[in-house]
């Protein structure tokens, strides 16, 4: 007489693939809606805090499915493995934040000139909804600089409109949207040619055939309301948005160009326009702009 022997099923192991997958779905819905549709930075942190409880319950039944399987050899194995694959998406994503939140300083604002940040053109306004932020200290700043020692302002070798064209090109590049800008009159070619003094028109005696037109003084820089209608000589100003690739995280940059003498200080401003921790971000953002803009002016850069 043949003897048959039913294998146990494990519906714990069945029930962690159902939870896993409903994590992992939620999740991949979650960020198609915020990187491409409607979905808010603030309701995106919500919703993907909430695919990860399924999926953290979905762990142990998995493991306890796989006990089983090993114990008494339950059916349900296959199901624990794919549960646990299910899982590892949205308690991966939710982990990397975790840890960018605790070893990265709590600011949302970095800049290459601490003691004096580019100025906004508009201030950036969103709704902060449940993810509200403290105004920009001093202390925050000071943070930046201690967890961000490399990150610093560029000084090139080269006249304000060969930067400002490359500034131009590798925002591009990046993916940054211009949406402002101030002081770009002072990059034309012809403001250069007049700042460094072009020939007159005289006349065959020696004396000139336009007489000089008196013309007012521009303001000192610390006097210069920087929300007036001009810019500063030899300023420029850029502002400029950009997302991240994959979750479509917001942020807003603000670009400065300053000529000095025969060189153009070029400094660099980033802002998460959500909540009150960029999760390391904005920092990341301006050392690859910086880092793009040295290699496209390596024929003029000074450092």
């Amino acid at each position: 007489m043949t003897i048959r022997y039913d294998r146990p099923v494990s519906r714990l192991a069945l029930l962690s693939r159902r939870l896993g997958f409903f994590g992992a779905a939620l999740l991949v819905v979650v960020i198609l809606a915020h990187r491409f549709g409607p979905l808010t930075t603030p309701d995106f942190v919500a919703l993907v805090l909430i695919s990860a409880v399924p999926a953290a319950l979905a762990v142990p039944l998995a493991l306890f499915g796989l006990w089983r399987l090993w114990q008494v050899g339950a059916l349900g194995g296959v199901a624990a493995g794919w549960a646990l694959f299910y899982a590892a998406l949205p308690l991966g994503l939710v982990g990397f934040a975790t840890l960018q939140y605790f070893t990265r300083p709590m600011i949302y604002d970095v800049s290459t000139d601490i003691a004096d940040p580019p100025k906004w053109l508009g201030e950036p306004v969103a709704r902060q909804q449940w993810l509200e932020r403290p105004a920009i200290t001093t202390g925050q700043r000071e943070a930046q600089a201690l967890a961000y020692p490399g990150l610093t302002g560029r000084r090139y070798e080269g006249a304000l409109d060969r930067v400002y064209e490359a500034v131009i090109k590798v925002a591009d590049l990046r993916g940054f949207d211009i949406v402002a800008s101030r002081g770009q009159e002072f990059a034309l070619p012809e403001f250069q040619s007049q700042a460094q003094g072009g020939e007159s028109d005289v006349l065959e005696g020696g004396a000139p055939s336009v007489g000089p037109v008196p013309q007012q003084r521009p303001a000192p820089d610390n006097l210069r309301p920087e929300t007036g209608e001009g810019e500063a000589v030899g300023t420029v100003r850029i502002q400029a948005e950009t997302r991240t690739l994959l979750l479509g995280l917001r942020f807003d940059i603000m670009i400065r160009l300053r000529e000095e003498a025969e060189t153009t200080l070029v400094d660099l401003r980033v802002a998460s326009r959500y909540g009150p921790h960029d999760l390391g971000f904005g920092d990341d953002i301006a050392e690859r702009y910086l880092r793009a803009l040295d290699a496209e002016l390596l024929g003029i850069a000074g450092d």
